[in-house]
């Protein structure tokens, strides 16, 4: 018996609708990452992009526990002397909600030229609307 490898040929991949609604970022996060990867299919490959599509809603309604909301923050740098900005994650759910859940996503997946393929596959949305009706998504009931 040969041990099975995907391939682009082979691999199946359909599109799953998350709401974030009342979700802990950093358990929403784990459960998309593992997605993306396809770490859910029984033809998982390592070094094959086999995940799927996902689409989450609702972004500006996620929550964190504790005193997150003031305490953790967000860097970015301008690449000048004195350039560092940081933000923290109530003025980031304010102004860019989406952000939030794709950094934490991002961080998970691996790093290179396979992850930034994976991560391709990721729409975030900060209402309840997205445009990928066509593609028919499939409602994605979390664990937690």
């Amino acid at each position: 018996m040969k041990t099975f490898m995907a391939n682009n040929q082979n691999i199946e991949r359909t599109w799953f609708v998350v709401d974030a609604k009342g979700q802990r970022l950093g358990r929403l996060s784990t459960e998309v990452a593992t997605i993306l990867r396809g770490k859910h299919k029984p033809t998982f490959t390592p070094h094959v992009d086999c995940g799927d599509y996902i689409i989450v809603i609702n972004a500006k309604e996620i929550e964190l526990t504790g005193n997150k909301w003031d305490q953790k923050k967000y860097y970015r740098h301008s690449l000048h002397p004195g350039g560092l900005t940081t933000t923290t994650a109530k003025v980031m759910n304010q102004t860019y909600p989406e952000r939030m859940i794709e950094f934490a996503v991002k961080g998970m997946l691996p790093k290179g030229r396979l992850g930034r393929q994976m991560y391709k596959k990721l729409y975030v949305y900060a209402g309840n609307e997205h445009p990928h009706a066509a593609q028919k998504p499939q409602v994605f009931e979390l664990k937690g």
